[in-house]
């Protein structure tokens, strides 16, 4: 969760498809240049750990977009592909 919040706060879309499940993974993904990550609070986990095969992260990434700062509320699911870790889907709260 921590490094693909670093690669779109970077801006690095390789990154980020990388680590995105086959079958969720959008076919383009263009990244906001205006969009300004300016932190991360990880408010939740549930499994992900080294004998678990899916795991949940409720985080809060805070940003600033044309001057207005936001908060993206989101629980993502994880799950692991070929021993790594990818991001399966979000709920946005």
């Amino acid at each position: 969760m921590r490094s693909r919040y670093s690669a779109f706060a970077k801006g690095d879309a390789e990154y980020v498809n990388r680590t995105w499940h086959p079958d969720t993974r959008p076919a383009d993904l263009d990244l906001e240049p205006g969009q300004v990550w300016t932190g991360l609070e990880i408010v939740s986990t549930v499994g992900g750990g080294p004998l678990h095969a899916k795991g949940t992260v409720e985080f809060k990434a805070h940003f600033r977009h044309h001057g207005r700062t936001g908060v993206l509320h989101e629980t993502s699911r994880f799950v692991r592909a070929g021993g790594k870790w990818v991001y399966l889907d979000g709920k946005i709260s």
